[in-house]
């Protein structure tokens, strides 16, 4: 059964487990020693974990090994992987896992047989001396101790709490249109004119003596002229900006409280003997 790698398979697997990520996470034995790193999971074509990819760096070793997904017991709160029984013995003896080559029977055998050991110690049974396998009948249900995930281990207890959750909603609460109207009114003007008039007058005349006769040529249809003038008004209109009407708006600001009973759930925990439990303060999702 072909395998895949855990980011190829599912590349939102984030999502899938509430924005946990196993990569990354430290590999260390029962006895607190710390062996490498994982680097990825190996899922089935179902998308069944079978191992964990981890990298390893202790001593003059670095490789890649495969650990199956059931020796596991994965802690997100302390970001660490703990695997029971392993040593670094045993970890040199395991075969280096390449990324470029495919992981089939025959390699998969070579991994199970460093692993069935510590299997069959914790379950004080020799499981390696009775059990035949064969490549066409093989299933990891035939090692189910390696890869079936331990509940026991692997269990996740998610305790909800509400919150006020406060959002705002912009909404029309009326409209001011401005525009212009025109008004009318009737506007009077004074403006003086001038306007010229001919006055004759008549008077006796001051000299005295005769005029001699001959000596006075009379003419008939002497004239004189005078020019007359008189102004006129010429009254028209002309457009001027009497004011400017500028139109902004200004934001004002207020606080609205609001008031609501939340539940949140707590932990209880009921003991029966003297279990050593530990905790941690670690706020985080559990599930591999």
């Amino acid at each position: 059964m072909p395998l895949y790698k855990l980011e190829d398979f599912d590349p939102n697997y984030r999502e899938s487990f509430g924005g946990d990520d196993i990569k990354n996470l430290k590999l260390y034995t029962e006895g607190g020693e710390e062996i490498g790193a994982v680097m990825t999971a190996l899922v089935d074509a179902e998308g069944h974990f079978r191992y964990l990819v981890i990298a390893t760096g202790f001593g003059a070793m670095d490789k890649k090994i495969l650990l199956p997904i059931g020796l596991s017991r994965i802690d997100y709160n302390t970001n660490r992987v703990t695997v029971d029984g392993l040593t670094k013995v045993q970890v040199e003896g395991l075969p280096e896992y390449d990324e470029q080559s495919t992981v089939e029977y025959d390699y998969e055998e070579q991994v199970r047989d460093v692993y069935r050991p510590l299997v069959a110690t914790a379950q004080t049974n020799d499981l390696t001396s009775s059990t035949t396998y064969n490549r066409d009948s093989y299933s990891y249900e035939n090692d189910s101790s390696l890869y079936n995930l331990n509940e026991q281990n692997h269990q996740t207890l998610k305790l909800y709490e509400e919150r006020l959750i406060a959002s705002k909603n912009r909404v029309k609460t009326g409209e001011v249109a401005v525009g212009k109207r025109i008004e009318t009114e009737t506007a009077k003007v004074a403006i003086p004119l001038e306007k010229e008039r001919v006055v004759i007058e008549r008077v006796s005349t001051t000299e005295s003596g005769t005029v001699i006769p001959g000596e006075l040529d009379f003419q008939e249809g002497e004239i004189v002229r005078i020019e007359v003038y008189e102004e006129t008004p010429e009254i028209h209109k002309e457009a001027f900006v009497r004011e400017e009407i500028r139109i902004r708006k200004i934001v004002e600001q207020n606080t609205v409280e609001a008031e609501e009973i939340i539940r949140r759930e707590e932990l209880d925990i009921d003991t029966q003997g003297q279990p050593n439990i530990n905790q941690t303060n670690t706020i985080h999702n559990d599930t591999i």
